[in-house]
This record gives C-alpha cells, structure tokens and sequence, in this order.
C-alpha cells in the first residue's frame, strides 16, 4: 500500500520534474504517457486493495515527513508572496501574510506535534483518487497534441509545454494527496499546492488578461487558504489533535470546533469557486482548454467539495449543515440562472461546474445518507461529463477558431465525430439513466426532508440547467450536408474522448452496482436497494438498465430511420409561404425586397443578463455566509 501511496502522490512530482528540466518532445510525450498509465494502475490497485487505517509516513532522506511539509508550507507561503508583490497585488500580500503569521504561531506555540497517522484511505478517498488519477490523466494526454498546436497558433518562437506540463502534473500529485491526508496540516499543504497551481496555469499564456485572471484566482483562493489556517487553529483549539478521523469522531460537541468547521466549509466555498467567489473560475477560461478541463473536473473545484464533505459528519443536524445547504442550492440557481444568458461554450460549462458543485455542497449540507450518496454520484459522474465536453469545446475552437455556440451551428456536417461526442457529453449531464441525473434525482429526494427553500432552488436551477444545455446540443444536431464523413483526429485527441465518451456511458449503466460495491459501505445506512438493474428507495425507483433498453432501441430506430437521410430532398425553411423566388433561403420582405434568412437561439439576455444579475447574487451569497458563520459563533 505505501508503494501505491508514494506512486500516487510523488511519482507525478518525479514526472513533472522530468518534463521540465528535459526538454526533449518526444521525452515529454512518454513521460506523460507513462506517468497516466501508471497513476491509473495505481488507483486501481489502491481500490483493489480497498479502505485503510490512518497510516504513517516515513522519514524522506532522514528527514521526518512531518518537518518537511512544515518547512514546504512556509516556503510555498514565501513563493505566493512574492507573486503577490511582483503583480502589485494588496490582497495576496495581505492574505499570504497572515497566513505565515497565524501558521507560525500555530505551529510554534499552539501544536504539541504528536505523532499522527498523515494518510487514510476510506470510500471518499478511493473514488477521488480514481477521478483524480484516471480523468486528469486522460486530460494531460489530450493536451500533448492540443498545446502543439496551441502554440503553433499564439506563433510562440519558445515552447512553453515545459512548465505547461510540470503544474499539469504536480496538480495530480498534490490532490491525491489533499484527498488522502489524515492530518489536517498535511491537508492545508496540498491545498495551498493547488492554489498556486492554479496561478500558475491560468497565467500561462502570459497575455495581460490571463496575467489579470491569474491573479484573481490566487487572491480568492489565498482569501481560502487564510479561512483554512482559522479553521484549524479554532478546530485544534477544541479537539486537541490534527488527527482528522479522530476529530470527526467526537463530533459536534462545543461551539468552538462549530466555528471551526464553518471556516473550512468556507475555504471549500472559495476553492469551489461558489458564488460570491465564481468570477476566479469564470477568468480561468483564458487559460487552455486542458487547464480548464482539469480545473473543473478532477482537481481544483473538486478540492473545494471534498473539504466540506470530508468534515460534513462533524457538523451534522447543526445550524452550520443548514447553512452549507441554503448556501449550496443558492449558487445551484444562481449560476443556472445566469448560464441561460450565455452563448459562449466555455462560460456556459463554467456556470454549469460552479452550478454542480454547489448542488454536491447543498447535499453535504444536508448531510443524510441519500444526501452524501447523491454527493459522491455526483462528483463521480459530473467529472467525467465535465472533462469530456471541455476537451469537446477545446477541439471545437481549435477546429473552427469559435467557442460561440451560434457558430457551432450545424457542426455534424464538418465534425460529425467530434459533435455526435459533444451531444452525448451534454445528454449524460442532463438525460436519464445517466449518472449526473441520478445524482440530481437523489439530491431532489434528500433536500425533500430539508429545508423548503432548498427544495425549490434545487428545482428551479436543474430546469434552467436544462435550458441552456439541451439548446447547445440542439444547435449542433442539425446539417445541411448529407452524408458527412467523420474528421481527422490526432490519436491522442481522439482516444481521450472516446474514453470519457465510453466512460460516461458505462460507469452510468454499471451505477447500481457502483452503489453496492463502493458507495453502500461508506455511508453505513444505505438508503436504496439494488433492484434488477434499479436503485428502490422508501422515496421511490429509480431505473437505469431497463431505461438503457429502451434508450439502446430508441437509438436503433433512429439510424435505421437517418438512414434514408441521402435519398431526402432538403427544402429551404418555410417562412409562411413568403419564399424568395431566388430560392437560397431568402424571403420576402419590406418593398418587395429579399431578406436572408437566419437561425438562432434565444437568450433572453434582458431577464438573464450577467452584468445585472451578477452583483445582486454576490450580495445575497455574502448575505448567507455571514448568516451561516454567524450561526455557528
């Protein structure tokens, strides 16, 4: 086990190590490879071998474990600070500052530095490795091909794949070790790692807006880090120990470890990039579509919702679970509300990530054991979908130079292969028997036996979701080409999302049993039997391998009945019976005068608009984080 821990955590270190200082192509690209091929072994392996006690670390080099992350913490903290005053930044000099100071006192004066076991491995840990290693593994493979020609596009006379490559890879690194920590400081250690991981991968193209956005993604997520610190001094004030199984063991059991707890919840909150926080993840568009995919599939988002989840037994029935829940399923309608205003694929992805995560920390919130299965399905099944329409946008811009969904119009007829995988990517998020549905469904049913405001922003927000989302894939669906043959793709392009694609199929026809094997152990008192091929709750049936049937034969009738698409006449659209006589689509308008005719999507951009919406949903978010802190003082 210690083998697969130190292949899981250091190897992507070794790996991004290599990639940097070699700065050979054809080294880079194996080294990738094999680094992916290895973590996903590894994660398979650890699930094989299953759940595990708090473990200890050994020394490095003579040197105790637990030393050297102190130490690391400290320089990492020095490192942000100097970015904070190369960018003339106030608030990470402020944020990085405090922290170094209130980590100082604590590790110096406040902590008895006992020996205590810095891994652990239960059910949450194992899926969010698998996620971690498996889908950012496939990410970093698709980046191989796609910075090539990134790079060819910005005419860069210097490679910068290198350093690309060396975050890409210690991102890895570093959340398997966030997910894995039994020690709280160890915890903090790889948070602060992905902080600056992120920095460094939203800036890399080095243009002022990305420099602009970089910085904003580091103060927010240095605003975390500080709320983190506060929460671990208040925490290990009450408990008396970092040992994070032992604190989740005593529970709620005084006030002081509830304020605890509400700061990590809110240093969840800004890694999660939950509304007042979203506009760092909106910013990190900029960035290349791989940065975003990992970003908001497998790791910095993720390392948001695993915080709230990972202490959610400790605050449960309490006032603060009440307020994690309103203020989950509050950015839950909020950003599906603002993502029916966009026509941009990237954002519209971006407002669906922040609008999922907040429906995974409103289950956390409500903290029941259909609540945290909805969680975990959840997080499992929003990854994959997630990962696989970025890399889709991303080979999309690249191919017709627009991320605007009105130009992907009629896709299928040039890219028929890359927009039939888009359309599944967006089916899986929103269409039963899919896993994201399921998860939805099971969080409907938990916020049911919640709060009532809870229930109706669950509901309204999934309908929103739907808007937007089904209007994308219908855009694409369409073409006035008969006969469209299936685009060139790079292997390394093409094998990542027909993986995903594959992925989001399967593991959603596999999801009962998924439930039994991995989930059902975790939570204790399961709340669904598996049925044949069904998950059964008191609550109702939800139906996943007779819906796969019906879909299977739907699906069959469908190319039976597209293929007779060659032999159809293609009209021109029916304008009422005012065609131009010119016959290209054109009608006639005022004067006798030919109108071209042209489709497009309505966005109700007055009811929806961003720019007005944005800042009244900042101030009700701040509103609920005040209340939800307050509450737990």
């Amino acid at each position: 086990m210690s083998n697969l821990l130190v292949l899981l955590i250091l190897l992507p270190a070794a790996a991004a190590l290599v990639c940097y200082f070699v700065r050979s192509m054809a080294v880079r690209r194996l080294t990738v490879l094999a680094t992916g091929g290895i973590l996903t072994l590894s994660a398979l392996g650890l699930l094989a071998q299953g759940t595990f006690a708090p473990t200890e670390v050994g020394s490095f080099l003579g040197i105790g474990s637990d030393f050297l992350v102190t130490v690391l913490d400290f320089v990492l903290l020095g490192v942000i600070y100097f970015y904070g005053y190369k960018h003339k930044s106030l608030l990470i000099q402020g944020f990085t500052l405090a922290q170094v100071v209130l980590l100082a006192w604590f590790e110096f004066f406040m902590v008895g530095h006992e020996a205590v076991p810095a891994m652990m491995g239960d059910q949450l840990s194992l899926i969010m490795v698998l996620v971690i290693s498996i889908v950012g593994s496939l990410i970093c493979i698709f980046a191989l091909p796609y910075m090539k020609e990134h790079e060819e596009h910005l005419h860069l006379k210097k490679t910068r794949q290198p350093r690309f490559f060396f975050f890409m890879l210690i991102f890895l690194g570093a959340m398997n070790g966030l997910v894995l920590s039994n020690n709280i400081l160890w915890m903090y250690f790889f948070f602060e790692v992905t902080t600056f991981c992120s920095f460094m991968l939203i800036g890399h193209d080095a243009t002022e807006i990305a420099t602009k956005n970089a910085v904003r993604a580091l103060w927010m997520n240095a605003l975390g880090g500080l709320a983190f610190v506060i929460g671990m001094m208040l925490v290990y004030t009450q408990a008396g120990t970092l040992n994070i199984s032992a604190i989740l063991a005593l529970g709620t059991t005084a006030p002081v470890m509830l304020t605890g707890l509400a700061f990590l919840c809110l240093a969840g909150f800004t890694k999660a990039a939950q509304v007042p926080f979203q506009s760092w993840l909106l910013g990190a568009m900029v960035a290349p579509t791989p940065v975003s995919a990992l970003l908001h599939s497998s790791t910095m988002v993720k390392a948001g919702v695993f915080v709230v989840l990972r202490f959610a037994p400790a605050f449960a029935g309490t006032f603060l679970s009440t307020g994690v829940a309103v203020c989950g399923a509050f950015t839950f309608l909020a950003c599906a509300a603002l993502g029916v205003g966009q026509s941009n694929g990237k954002k519209i992805l971006a407002y669906s990530t922040v609008g999922n995560l907040g429906l995974i920390i409103c289950c956390a919130g409500i903290n029941t054991p259909l609540a945290l299965t909805a969680a975990i399905i959840l997080i499992l099944f929003h990854a994959i979908s997630k990962s696989l329409l970025f890399l889709c946008v991303g080979t999309i811009e690249q191919s017709i130079g627009s991320r605007d969904i009105e130009d992907m119009r009629g896709l299928y007829g040039s890219n028929p292969r890359t927009a039939l995988i888009t359309i599944v990517g967006i089916l899986t998020m929103i269409l039963p028997p899919f896993g994201v549905l399921l998860g939805k469904w099971m969080a409907m049913e938990a916020s049911a036996d919640s709060n009532i405001f809870v229930v109706v922003m669950l509901a309204m927000g999934s309908a929103m979701m739907v808007v937007y989302l089904a209007r994308w894939a219908g855009s694409m669906m369409g073409s006035r080409k008969p006969g469209a043959r299936a685009e060139s793709q790079p292997m390394l392009i093409r094998l990542p999302l027909m993986t995903l694609c594959l992925g989001a199929v399967v593991l959603s026809l596999a999801s009962p049993w998924i439930y039994n094997s991995m989930l059902a152990p975790w939570i204790g008192s399961a709340p669904f039997v598996v049925g044949f091929g069904s998950l059964e709750s008191a609550h109702g049936t939800f139906v996943v391998v007779p819906l796969f049937l019906v879909l299977g034969l739907g699906l069959l009738y469908a190319v039976r009945a597209a293929s007779g698409y060659r032999r159809v006449k293609i009209m021109p659209p029916y304008v009422s019976g005012a065609n131009s006589a010119s016959g290209d689509g054109a009608y006639v308008g005022p004067m006798n005068g030919d109108v071209p005719f042209s489709t497009g999507n309505l966005y109700l951009g007055e009811m929806f608009a961003e720019p007005k919406l944005t800042p009244i949903f900042n101030a009700l978010a701040v509103a609920l984080i005040v209340l939800m802190l307050g509450g737990a003082l």
